[in-house]
Order: structure tokens, then sequence, then C-alpha cells
């Protein structure tokens, strides 16, 4: 049966069904989301707690474990995250599997926290738990700035909370909006404790008073029924309960006495109207600023929220202030627009390609249109089928539109060229068309069928690099398709009404063409018939050594299955986003202040960078997980479009400046790339996590993080590791004697709370203002809390109503600890991260699949993988084979030492450890396990190694190999290359080149991306290199 047959005798109908494909297409593509790469970062949920003059290790015990006990184990979720740090604040992130409803994970995480709160402290509760569903990564800033000074950041930060933030909360998309700098206002009551102490008032009397008399009444009607018949009016009560002004507060009656003498806040402190929070400075070209920073939610439109934040702040700026305006520099978008844009003018030089491909060929205008037609419909048309599958225009969908443009093109030339043929032969165009798509109507379907068959598989990849490759395969076959059926409706029909017989008169378009062209395509068609016939007779020549052939083809394959190990690849390939990350890391203890000093020298020698346009820099944030810290710094350096920059790239412009930052001798300095994929991290490179799954303390983490660092960059192919983790930050330790306490009456819960008063930012409770409602915060003034001395001269009420001086019965002493605290699915941990553009060797040799190997070392430490699910080997191998295989595999093998005494590590000590650390990187999940060697009884026959978290076992043997319980093969033990040689890296594949995907088996409590775990299944999963460091008899 001859299908094409219906739409050759209706022309109108197949121009009909075309057009309606076209502009579906087009209507399709206005509607569709535009974004860089598909959505493949899994939806997360923060939770947001504060504990003002807590520590970062009192918050990680009594906020942050209580939290996460209680969301642990919520549905969908893969992993959580937690970030104590000293000015009292913890964010829980929780992420969830890739296609999770973020609004139904809010709602989840939201109801494990409420159980929880019963289990947090009292100041905990007051100021709430907060869960905000967001994606880590900020999707635009707006710097509002005062050029003349006229107004300061505690003003502007106000401002923009009262008119900007709000406004632009609202955008369609948005997930949260901040404000990185002073904060919201705050009544600030700087206490001077000399003077409490000699009126005989504690800390406690202060916020007690404020309590009483800053306090919100209802105080009733008058006249409300039921009442008597004569009562002519009802009227509502009022009173000035909660007070509005620095004056009122000054107000307060803090005690009084039979005589009538009254002690008023007033006498005791200084009030004012501050800001809620001083930990960070924001600056924008080292000037002053405040940055509202926009966050948007799973699945939104990133470019479509910047356009509506530009609209917004348009609007904005109308009823700004005078002196007050705003900039917009930080906008990673504009480089997703441009690599976007980049991909639409390929796409268009295709079709232009194309476009004379065709004519030079069919040298005819009326044979050409046919299959130049067919082009749009089949490529506008996919953008159809792309919206109701959910998919976004993004660069890897136009990047199969660019693919398929050669194999849309393909089916109707097949088509006009039978009919041609046919024609040749004398039949007329409709005669020639019926007979054309009798013979290749087959065929064509056929090839549609094919390709498709050839691409589809790839939408049924699952996880991360699953999500990347689906769009691209999709949108190739559904081009295809739609070729498939323009070329038997649209281009048949065509055929017969444009194609003339060989016989006929040539029309004016044919004979300006071939007046024109004529003799160019004369040459052409002679000289492409030698060169076809010379190809022909160099074929049969060919063809009588096939031997030869067969050699030459062997080593094409082999040379090709070489390179496939040997070619740098990756996640994805590393791009040049139009700005930089740098941070400043001063010795722990520095002040703000110092901070900012070495934050705005290194923002000056940026600036003097040619292809730097600006930069945001923020004065006590830190890169660990954007938290606050008065040691660090960060800054977001924004170069120039690449256009402007005369070839200068960002790499090149990041190797400059590092230089020129290293000569900053106090302060640890670096500056990174993004992660090339907007969420992924904060850097490119990869990340690691130490965890410390013993609770062995800080000081141990810290120990096994340096030491392995330090063994870990001393490989080449890794480069500089790094992590901002300290145990060391000056800090001080208060001692209390109990017992003279008790002797002088002095209760200790009472000494505790005059320190939490004094020292800390201790919130009391609200007052409303411009509308809104604003904390009371409580603190000693600042020259009363400068110098360790001060705290003996805080004094606290005895049972007998002395004022008892701390010093009396404490004793403060320095110590050390950590400025921030960090947990990783329940345990203490820290994050470590490495360079960008790193190349991580093909490890010891083997199958890819390999990777249940073990690798032993000597002395008291080795790495180890555990073992696979039995069915792992035939995965990981089909997927090797397959077109799916990616030129890069990210492979971590080889010895590991223990790290020497010089190290901090003793050998004898490491026995007591249990630390497992978790190297997160983008594209690929791998887990390792670091293990105490035990050289001296590993290699004794019956010895068992048992995993804690599975049903494994590892039987070593004499002569170094492992037999491994459920598989059938024998694992050799890696000898150690060098004994500085920590993980065996050899050179080998860059992670930022290509796409890559591997298969592990990894511990219950680690997933990423809907990955089924059990000691039998386990799915592709591609985030994280683990390894735990056990030493001990009982590891």
């Amino acid at each position: 049966m001859n299908i094409s047959k219906f739409f050759i005798d209706r022309p109108i109908f197949a121009g009909v069904l075309s057009a309606l494909i076209l502009l579906a297409g087009l209507v399709a593509s206005f509607n569709m989301p535009v974004s860089e790469y598909p959505q493949v970062i899994p939806p997360s949920v923060v939770v947001h707690a504060q504990y003002p003059g807590a520590n970062a290790k009192t918050i990680a015990e009594t906020v942050a474990a209580p939290l996460e006990q209680s969301v642990n184990g919520i549905e969908d979720m893969l992993y959580m995250d937690s970030k104590a740090s000293g000015d009292g604040h913890l964010y829980l992130t929780v992420t969830f599997k890739l296609g999770t409803d973020p609004d139904r994970a809010q709602q989840l995480v939201q109801t494990r926290v409420s159980q929880a709160q019963a289990r947090l402290p009292e100041d905990v509760q007051r100021l709430g738990v907060t869960a905000v569903k967001n994606l880590p990564m900020i999707t635009i800033a707006v710097h509002m700035v005062s050029p003349k000074g006229t107004y300061d950041n505690n003003y502007i930060s106000n401002y923009a909370i009262l008119h900007v933030k709000d406004r632009l909360a609202r955008i369609t998309g948005v997930g949260d909006v901040a404000i990185w700098g002073p904060g919201g206002y705050a009544m600030r009551v700087w206490l001077d404790p000399a003077a409490l102490a000699e009126r005989g008032l504690s800390a406690n009397d202060v916020a007690d008073a404020i309590r009483r008399q800053n306090i919100q009444a209802a105080v009733g009607t008058i006249g409300s029924a039921p009442t008597s018949a004569d009562t002519a009016f009802q009227l509502n009560v009022n009173a000035d309960g909660r007070l509005k002004s620095p004056e009122e507060f000054k107000a307060i009656v803090i005690k009084s006495d039979a005589r009538g003498a009254i002690t008023r806040l007033g006498d005791v402190a200084r009030v004012e109207l501050g800001a809620e929070d001083y930990g960070i400075r924001a600056t924008l070209d080292n000037s002053p600023a405040v940055a509202v920073t926009v966050q948007e939610s799973p699945g939104a439109n990133s470019l479509q929220i910047s356009r509506d934040v530009h609209k917004a702040m348009k609007e904005l700026e109308n009823d700004f202030p005078e002196d007050v305006v705003y900039r917009i520099v930080y906008e990673p978008s504009r480089a997703v627009q441009s690599g976007i844009d980049a991909v639409i003018e390929t796409l268009l030089e295709s079709v232009a390609l194309v476009v004379l491909v065709v004519f030079l060929f069919l040298q005819t205008w009326r044979a050409s249109i046919i299959p130049l037609i067919a082009v749009p419909i089949s490529i506008v048309g996919t953008f159809t089928f792309l919206l109701l599958a959910g998919y976004s225009i993004n660069t890897l969908s136009l990047f199969g539109l660019v693919v398929a443009i050669g194999i849309v093109v393909d089916d109707a030339i097949v088509v006009v060229e039978n009919v041609e043929r046919n024609i040749a032969r004398g039949l007329s165009p409709r005669e020639a068309t019926y007979q054309a798509m009798r013979e290749v109507s087959g065929p064509i379907i056929a090839i549609a069928l094919t390709l498709s068959a050839v691409f589809l598989p790839l939408a049924f990849l699952s996880g991360l690099t699953g999500e990347f490759y689906k769009q691209f395969a999709v949108t190739i076959a559904i081009s295809t398709l739609i070729s498939a059926v323009n070329s038997l409706t649209l281009s048949p029909a065509l055929s017969a009404l444009l194609l003339k017989g060989h016989g006929d008169a040539p029309d004016a378009v044919t004979r300006v063409t071939q007046k024109v062209f004529g003799r160019f395509f004369g040459r052409f068609n002679r000289t492409f018939d030698r060169t076809s016939e010379a190809y022909g007779g160099g074929v049969g020549r060919l063809l009588r050594h096939k031997g030869a052939l067969l050699v030459v083809y062997a080593l094409l394959l082999g040379g090709t299955w070489w390179l496939t190990g040997h070619v740098p690849g990756g996640f994805v390939p590393a791009q040049d986003k139009e700005y930089l990350v740098s941070l400043a890391q001063l010795p722990e203890g520095s002040t703000l202040d110092r901070t900012e000093a070495t934050m705005n020298k290194m923002n000056a020698m940026a600036l003097k960078h040619p292809a730097v346009l600006g930069t945001s820099s923020y004065s006590g944030l830190s890169i660990n997980g954007v938290t606050k810290s008065s040691s660090t710094a960060l800054t977001f350096v924004l170069l120039k479009p690449f256009k402007e920059r005369k070839g200068i790239s960002a790499d090149q412009v990041a190797a400059d400046l590092g230089r020129e930052f290293g000569s900053i001798g106090h302060a640890f300095t670096g500056i990174f790339p993004p992660p090339p994929v907007y969420g992924l991290g904060t850097l490119g490179g990869f990340k690691l996590q130490i965890e410390d799954r013993a609770d062995l303390g800080y000081d141990e983490l810290y120990k096994a993080t340096q030491a392995f660092i330090k063994k870990a960059s001393e490989a080449p192919e890794l480069g500089p590791l790094f992590s901002t983790y300290n145990v060391n930050a000056p800090q001080l330790k208060v001692d209390i004697d109990r017992a003279k306490a008790q002797q002088l009456g002095v209760n200790t819960p009472a000494a505790f709370s005059a320190m939490q008063s004094f020292l800390g930012s201790y919130y009391v409770n609200d007052f409303n203002f411009l509308g809104r409602v604003y904390q009371v915060r409580m603190q000693a003034d600042g020259q009363f809390r400068s110098k360790p001395e001060d705290i003996g001269q805080l004094h606290v009420r005895s049972e007998s109503g002395q004022m008892v001086p701390l010093a009396s019965f404490a004793k403060v002493s320095q110590t050390y600890g950590p400025d921030q605290v960090t947990r990783y699915n329940g345990f203490t941990s820290r994050r470590g991260a490495a360079r960008a553009g790193l190349l991580v060797g093909p490890g010891n040799g083997g199958h890819p699949a390999d990777c249940g190997c073990n690798l032993a070392t000597r002395d008291d430490v080795r790495m180890d993988r555990p073992d696979l699910p039995a069915d792992h080997c035939r995965q990981q191998r089909s997927l090797d084979s397959s077109p799916l295989r990616s030129l890069g595999v990210l492979r971590i093998g080889g010895p590991v030492r223990e790290p020497d005494a010089a190290a901090g590590d003793h050998p004898h000590h490491s026995d007591e450890h249990l630390l497992r650390a978790a190297w997160c990187v983008a594209h690929e999940g791998r887990q390792q396990h670091l293990h105490p060697d035990r050289t001296h009884r590993a290699c004794r026959p019956g010895v068992e190694e048992r995993h804690p978290d599975r049903r494994v076992r590892a039987r070593a043997r004499d002569g170094g190999d492992v037999h491994v319980e459920g598989r059938d093969r024998v694992l050799s033990l890696a000898a150690a290359a060098h004994p500085d040689d920590v993980a065996g890296l050899h050179h080998g594949r860059d992670p930022t080149r290509s796409f890559d995907r591997r298969r592990c088996r990894n511990a219950p409590g680690d997933g990423h991306l809907g990955v089924l775990r059990n000691d039998r299944r386990h799915a592709v999963r591609p985030l994280s290199h683990t390894a735990l460091l056990r030493t001990g008899p009982g590891a």
C-alpha cells in the first residue's frame, strides 16, 4: 500500500497538516522554560534556626543533632548536611531525589521540624525554626548603594527589606530573597555591667522589665453586648503596650524603692535603633553596599527570573530616596543566555550550510526547496513534544536540534532524488512521485525507527547523567520521527506539484539560476564525477588487499579503545561563566575589620585587571557552606563579557590574580572558577567530606583531615587540596568552681545566664516599627566585652542579694576550638575541595566495573572499595560497551599510606579512630573505605575484614589476593607505589571535559538522585567518593 498516495492527491491537506505542526511548535517554543542545562539539581529544603550567644559546638549538639534525628529518614531524602557557625545560626539543608515535588518536601520537613521543637532550647523555640525550599545557588544579586554617602548601610538594608525584598519575593519562580549586609532593624540595648552591679541589678532584671513593659495588650471594649439598654456607644479600648522608639525604651522602669528612687533603662544602658546582625559587611567595587540576593525555586526559569527582577527594579527605582541607586552586576544568567545564543547561532549556521549543500547538489530551486521546507517543520515541531514532556530549551536540547538538522533533511532528499530519477525515465512528475514513494516509503520508516531505537533508550537512564542525556536523545528522536512523517506527506505532495519533466521548458527562476550559476555548476559536476570515479577505483584496488585493511581496521579499534582510557574526560566541560570566586582566610579569631581590610586589598588588585568588570565582596562570609565567620571573606570577581576581553579567558584571569593574591602573606587566599552546573557546589572541581562516625572529637577529625589532604595534595594529578576546617580558632573557656559558687550563694544557671545576656546578642522580645515587627536585642556595650578580663567583671546576684563578680568563683583561660561545625548525615564532618580542571588517573588498571577491588598498603591504614552486588559487573560492562559510555571516568585507586607522626597522627593512637571521608565528586559515585592495614595479621589465613555497614566479608589470603564473599573472582591487593602516594592516583581523565557515569555500591545512609540500595541491588549513582578511615581492632 502506498501511504503517500492520499497526500499526493490532496496536497492542501498535507500542507495544512505540516502548518499545524509548525505553528504548534512555534507556540510551544514561547512557552518553554529556558535554562543552560536540564533540571539536574535535586530539590532541597533549608532549615534555619538561631541560638543567640551560642558557639558552633553548642548549636551542633543542642540544635542540629535533635533536628537531624527528627528529619532523618524522611521520604525521598537523599542526604542532609548542616552548618553551625559561631554567630548563633544553624542551616540544615535536606536534599531530595530529583523529581520530588518541592512543596511536598517542604511540608514533610516542616512536619519533622515541628516534632523536634520541644527538644530545642527555649531561646531557639522563641525565635522560631523555618523551612524554606530553594536551590543552593544565587540567581541574581541586586546591589543598593548610596554613592554620596548620604545613607549608611543600615538604612539602605532596611529600605531594601521594606520596599524591595517583598516585591522580588513575589516574582514567579523565586524561592527566597535574602539581604546580605547589616540585616533588619533591631532595638539594641547596650548594657553597662558596672552601672547594673552598682544598683544591685542583673541582666535578667533588665530583660524581665523589658518583657513586662514592652508587651502588646488586648484591653477590651466598652459597651459591648450584653449590656444595659441605655448604653449608646460601643468603644474599643487602646493602650500603648508595645514601645516604638529608643526614648520610650529608655524610660522603662527597672527598679524602684519605697523612697521613690527609680532606676530606668537609660540609666544602665545605651539604647539605639541599630541592626539585628553586624556579622557581614557587603561592598561593591570596594564601596559599602547592601546585596539583595535572589534564589530560585526548583524547576524555575532562571532567565525569566532575571528579566523579571530587572523589570521590577526599574519600577521600584522611581520611588528610591535621593542618593540611593541600584546596580546589578552579579547575574550568572548572562553567561547562560550567551551560551544559548551561541548554540542558536550554530543552529542557524547549520541551516545555512544545509541550504547551500542542497542547492549545490540538486542545482534547481524546485528540487532544493522541498528538503529545505522539511527542516523548519521538523525542527520547530519538535518543541511541541518537548513541552509536553516537561523539558526546557537548553544547550543540550538545542545541540540535539543541531545534530538533527543533517538527519531530517536526508529523508526529503531521498524522496526528491527518487522522484527525479523516475522523471528521468520518462514518467510524469505525479506518476514519478507515486512510483518513488512505493520504493522509498519502507526505507524511510525503517530509518526513522532505527534512529529512534538508537537514541530513545538514553531517555530511560536514571540519575544525574541520565538527565543530561535524556533531552539530547529525545530531541533527536522526535525530530527524526517528524521528519519521517513530513517525508511521507508534504514532501511527495510538493514533489508532484513543483517538479517538472526534463523536457519541459524552464521557468524564469530556473533560467536565471542557470545563467548565474550554470558555468560553476558545470565545473562542479565534472570535478565531482572525476572524484567519484577516482574514489571508486581506489576502493576497488584496496579490496584486493583485504588482509591489510583488516589490520588497519583492528589498529583503529585498538587506538580508539586506548584513547577511551587516556583522553581526559569528565562531567561537563569547564566553561567561562564570566565570573570567578575568590576567598580570604585570615588567622582564626581575626576581627571583621582586619578581614575587611584584607578583602579590600584583594579587590583593589582585581579591579586593576583589564578583564575585570567589578567585585562583589562579603566580609564575614565563609565559602564553607556560605556561613558566617569574622576571619573569612568571599568575593565574586565579575568579568567583562568574553567578546570585550580580547581573548582573555577566565582561567587566565584566575591565574593572574592568584599570583597577585599570593603577595598577601598574612592570609590564605584563593580564586576559583564557579561549578560547571549552577547549583552543584560553590566552586569548580570536587569536594570531599570527612565524617567522625565514632564521635572521637574535633581534634581527631582535624588531624585526619589535614593528614589526608596533605598526602593527597602531593599527587600531581590532584593539585592543591584545601579545607577551611580549623580547630585552632582562639577561644576562651570559663571554668566555674561550682563548690565555691555554692558557698557564695550563686546559682550556676544564673552565672551562665549572665554571660549569655552580656556577651551574646540576647533576644528579649519584639517591637513594632514602620509597620513591621523587629527584635529587641540586649548585650553589653562594646567597651565592656573587648578583653578576656571583662568576663570576670560581670556580676551575678547571689541568694542574699549581693552582687558577686564572676572572677570570684570562675576562671577564664585561653583554649582552642572549631569556629564552625558541619555535620553530614548525622555525623560531625568536615569538607574540603580541590581546584577545578584536575586530572584523575584511571586507577590501577582493569575493567571499569572492577571498582570492588581492594587496594592495600603497609603500616596502619589502607584504602579499599567495598564489594559490589553480583549484577553490577553486567550492568557496568553493558554500559561501557554501549554508546552511552563517555570518554572520561574518574578512578581513584592505588595505595594509601598512614600519615606520619609529624603530621600529628601517631600510629599507636590510630587504632582508636573511625572516620569516614566522602569524596563528593560532581559527576559520579564511588565509595572507598580507609581501614587499618594491620599488616602484622592482615595476610594471615582465616582473618576476615567485615564492613560495618553491610553483610560483606573480605578474606585476606596469602600472596595478597582477597576473595570476596558472593563473587566468583579474586581481587589482587595493590602494592604501595610510593610512600607519599595517598590514593594511588595516576594521570588520566579530566573531569571538566565530557559526560560520565559510573556504577558502584555504596554504604547505606548515603545516596543521590533516587538510588535504590540493598545488598543485592544498586542503581547508577553519580554523587560522591567516600572513604572510611578505620583503625582499631573493632573496626
